[in-house]
């Protein structure tokens, strides 16, 4: 292992703390929808994010022109998608109520956010977690079906509940 000077790292370490500026607040939304922790209460996205980033500073030097924000963005979907897989599909956590993606499970939560969040093609997201593209396809599907669902017990629709009081002679 070969010796550093304190400083050779100045600029290193200027380059990365500009990263993270520009590119944490967006690493760390990510982080919070796939863990399905409200906003202001995402320790566990932290701990994600925090985990990814020190993955990135240790192989700043060798990413050579690649993108820091999609390897970065790449650990932490793995590093997702692995914490699920060792308790058997489900997290060892129960996300506490007020994610926005809550009611999804790990698998789809990762699914929607690496498609429709970050942008990420159906043939990439199904590379990058080694499932058929069909297969992706088919979660993604289940997730937007259950996401644009009505919540039990919501109210109805504005037009049906004026539809409703024109009907029964109620006055607005």
């Amino acid at each position: 292992m070969r010796s550093r000077h304190a400083f050779d790292d100045v600029p290193r370490a200027q380059e990365f703390r500009a990263y993270v500026a520009g590119a944490g607040g967006r690493l760390l939304h990510t982080a919070t929808l796939l863990t399905a922790e409200p906003r202001d209460a995402n320790p566990r996205a932290q701990r994600l994010l925090t985990l990814a980033l020190a993955r990135t500073y240790a192989c700043w030097d060798r990413l050579h022109g690649e993108d820091p924000y999609d390897h970065t963005r790449r650990y932490l979907m793995i590093r997702f998608a692995l914490s699920t897989l060792r308790y058997g599909g489900r997290l060892p956590f129960r996300p506490p109520p007020g994610g926005p993606l809550a009611g999804l499970s790990p698998q789809e939560r990762l699914i929607l956010v690496m498609r429709l969040h970050e942008g990420i093609g159906e043939d990439q997201t199904a590379a990058l977690l080694g499932l058929p593209a069909e297969r992706v396809r088919a979660v993604q599907n289940r997730a937007m079906a259950v996401m644009l669902r009505p919540a039990p017990g919501s109210a109805p629709a504005q037009g049906a509940r004026r539809h409703g009081a024109v009907m029964t002679g109620e006055a607005r």
